[in-house]
């Protein structure tokens, strides 16, 4: 044995009762779990370290992540790290970095800069891959050479193909129906991505140029993802006016396609939404009655995060970034863009006109832009004299595209509600870009060991990590990972359920979590004793796809 951990109160990710064992680790698997009610000889190891007081449990996974180039610009990435996170996946709301060709890759890093970094000027990335394999293949060998112990990555990471970079590659900007020869070409970058390893596809319906695929488009492609046993993951058509019907419509595809659904950042946000999560809570419950193969994941906040040009109107985006920069400086045009933003309700805003009050600037890409940073666009405009609207515009045209924002509409009942339902997964949504991002990129699982359980009881210890570890391994369809469990994986968290709790605040977004001493990777140590190693032990996770075994 290369390890062993002793007398843990072992949390095992069933959401059965804790038990007090040694667990010993052996070529980064799970080789003994000893009870201590057993008897007989204890697993004795090179190394022994002491865990009682402590709780053992499965590393948790991030359903839904946005470390796409932070994991190849950060080695220590202690953001993810540090919450005891061994698992995140990538590719997220239809919209990253594979597959792509040269053009694709310069639009969709000036798109979603906001979200990573990596826009044009940004050369702390070599984008050298153009598929979904050699994306996978980059993150295995994202240090070598760099002396850190190893060569991959912090954290392992799968991947799913994104729809919206799919039809960019495919088709472009525009607003219209494939042709048959384009959505063929579809067909097959969806299939190579899954051949090549990914674990589903990920869709943003409030996002271009994914936003213009119709049902019937998707289903195709979902079609493509039943065939080799991945997910569908849509960040759905509306999370305001007509948030149940966006749900209905994600389910209703699924089920046409015959493909497994995942639903990314379940909410239901907005003044219209509020105190309606059981309706949403119904509507799963009935598909999952009549057989559907459902889940979704949230994060324990009510404000969202994302793009500040994310909000505008999708015709205003068709022709790409640089069309829509060119709108933006037409007055016509861009008086017509802020009347679907202010008055009607655009679709980049979920159909509810926007209350520059609840939008928070916290990132811009140029640094000359950063006074905006923690202030709501309203604030802001006051403070010069202007309309919020024109202090948007300034802000679009002068970073470029690249200003994150958090928007705050949410609602704590509903989230609640969410995050106890038995299909529920547990997803940060991090975006680790900007001088101020939403604190749940640093805190989202000690967030929910140390407030919702420890201080709210909304459940218990062994439930709630249940929902961070076994389930999101159910999901992915990884069959050794997920529990404490011999010949399982050593992915590994010990915390201390009485003092952990999440660091980051609002106001203090990048703090760390505190009660998290150690967080294993393949069996070997990436945080101990509270303190972030030199070891780079994760790596891609790709799951086998079913079609042609």
């Amino acid at each position: 044995m290369d390890l062993v951990l002793r007398d843990a109160r072992v949390v095992d990710g069933t959401g059965g009762p804790s038990y007090r064992a040694d667990v010993a680790v052996a070529g980064g698997r799970i080789a003994a779990v000893h009870r201590a009610e057993a008897g007989g000889p204890r697993p004795d190891a090179r190394r022994a370290v002491d865990a009682s007081g402590l709780a053992l449990a499965p590393g948790f996974i991030d359903m839904h992540a946005h470390s796409d180039l932070a994991l190849l610009r950060d080695p220590d990435h202690s953001a993810k790290a540090a919450q005891g996170v061994t698992l995140e996946v990538l590719g997220q709301d239809g919209l990253s970095y594979a597959p792509v060709d040269d053009r694709t890759l310069g639009e969709v890093r000036t798109q979603i800069t906001g979200w990573n970094g990596g826009g044009p000027g940004d050369d702390r990335v070599a984008f050298d891959w153009r598929t979904v394999g050699g994306y996978l293949d980059r993150l295995d060998r994202a240090f070598a050479g760099a002396g850190y112990d190893g060569e991959g990555i912090a954290v392992n990471a799968a991947y799913l193909v994104p729809q919206g970079t799919v039809r960019m590659h495919a088709m472009g900007w525009e607003d219209r129906a494939p042709t048959p020869a384009e959505l063929d070409d579809m067909r097959r970058l969806v299939a190579e991505g899954l051949r090549q390893g990914a674990v589903g596809l990920s869709a943003g319906l409030t996002y271009t140029p994914g936003m213009y695929a119709s049902d019937a488009e998707l289903t195709e492609l979902c079609r493509v993802v039943a065939a080799y046993g991945g997910y569908y993951c849509p960040h759905h058509r509306s999370y305001g006016a007509g948030a149940l019907e966006a749900y209905e419509e994600m389910v209703a595809l699924s089920r046409e396609a015959g493909c497994a659904l995942h639903l990314a950042h379940a909410t239901m946000n907005f003044g219209v939404n509020e105190g309606r999560a059981d309706d949403l809570l119904a509507l799963l419950d009935g598909a999952l009655a009549a057989g559907a193969d459902i889940s979704l994941d949230s994060y324990p906040y009510t404000p969202g995060a994302t793009t500040l040009v994310a909000m505008l109107p999708s015709w205003a985006a068709e022709g790409g970034p640089e069309a829509l920069l060119a709108r933006l400086a037409d007055p016509a045009t861009a008086a017509r863009i802020r009347a679907g933003l202010e008055v009607t309700g655009s679709d980049g805003c979920h159909g509810v006109p926007i209350d520059w009050a609840t939008v928070e600037i916290s990132g811009t890409a140029d640094q000359a832009l950063a006074p905006y940073v923690g202030r709501t666009v309203a604030a802001s405009a006051a403070e010069r004299g202007e309309e919020p609207w024109e202090t948007a515009v300034r802000l679009l045209t002068e970073d470029r595209l690249g200003t994150s924002i958090l928007q705050h509409v949410g609602h704590e009942e509903n989230v609640r509600a969410i995050m106890r339902h038995r299909v529920h997964t547990g997803g940060s949504d991090g975006i680790l870009q900007g001088a101020k991002p939403h604190p749940r990129a640093y805190g989202t699982f000690p967030h929910y060991l140390g407030h919702y359980v420890r201080e709210l009881g909304l459940f218990s210890l062994e439930e709630c990590v249940a929902h961070l570890t076994s389930r999101p391994a159910a999901r992915l369809r990884l069959p050794d990972r997920g529990l404490v469990r011999e010949g399982y994986r050593a992915d590994l968290v010990l915390f201390d359920p009485e003092t952990v709790a999440a660091g980051a605040t609002f106001a203090a977004p990048r703090t760390l979590p505190s009660g998290i001493p150690h967080v294993l990777v393949d069996g070997r140590f990436t945080v101990e004793d509270g303190r972030r190693t030199q070891v780079l032990a994760g790596h891609s996770v790709r799951r086998t796809p079913w079609q042609g075994r």
